[in-house]
């Protein structure tokens, strides 16, 4: 496995986040093929780093709500 340097990355909030600063995902772009992915609140925290297509077939998941949890 290789190692990204995300040192520069520039962060963007989800959409779907909301404005009390909980449940907050970050995004950074500029990364061909991959995703880096954190929890804003944790910001100095690890990264996960997605493949674009993986990541892009989870985000249409969450949109048309095939991974909602019941119980």
């Amino acid at each position: 496995m290789r190692s990204i340097d995300l040192s520069t990355a520039v962060w963007r909030k989800s959409s779907y986040s909301n404005t009390d600063g909980g449940e907050c995902v970050e995004v950074a772009d500029r990364f061909p093929g991959l995703v880096p992915v954190r929890d804003s609140k944790a910001p100095e925290g690890p990264a996960l780093v997605f493949g674009a297509v993986p990541w892009a077939s989870f985000v249409a998941g969450v949109k048309g709500d095939a991974l909602r949890v019941t119980g």
